[in-house]
């Protein structure tokens, strides 16, 4: 298991098109994630606002995906490949099996998120070559719409449990 330090490290030293391939598996893998939360929330009875939260952050990891693997396919003429783990994906799932841990993996999955913001935001900082500049910069907003959406059921959760 690398650190978040250790790939971001990693990243840095990427290619645009190792970089490019990075962002297109760690979207594939997100888009899991996301599948499997929404799955959890809906066997566990947590609502569906929660569960649509968790299937339209799948949907657009997978739309992300889909799209930059066809730009990628068309430029370098193969799939894209990359071995480094994705900054957004927590080991978080073994965690969520009962309803009472929603706080506790909606606020990972926040963490994990703001993680990748950050990290894709001082990358873009780092990095040399415009196009790998803007390929980060891209990254980290969209790491950051990601939270927004989480934040936002978290602060709904908390408040009617605060209700309770």
């Amino acid at each position: 298991m690398y650190g978040v330090h250790e790939v971001v490290d990693a990243l840095s030293k990427l290619s645009y098109e190792e970089a490019l391939a990075y962002w297109i598996e760690g979207e594939k893998e997100e888009a899991e994630f996301y599948r499997e939360l929404a799955r959890r929330a809906r066997n566990l009875g947590l609502g569906e606002e929660l569960v649509r939260t968790f299937e339209k952050l799948a949907e657009d990891s997978l739309a992300h995906a889909k799209e930059l693997e066809a730009q990628f396919e068309s430029k370098y003429g193969r799939k894209p490949v990359s071995n480094l783990p994705p900054l957004e994906v927590l080991p978080v799932l073994e965690e969520f099996e009962r309803a009472d841990q929603l706080e506790e993996v909606l606020k990972a999955a926040m963490e994990s998120e703001l993680i990748a913001h950050e990290s894709y935001k001082l990358l873009a900082e780092r990095v040399d070559g415009e196009r790998l500049r803007e390929l980060y910069s891209r990254l980290a907003e969209v790491e950051r719409g990601h939270y927004e959406m989480l934040r936002q059921r978290y602060e709904e959760l908390t408040r009617k449990k605060d209700r309770s």
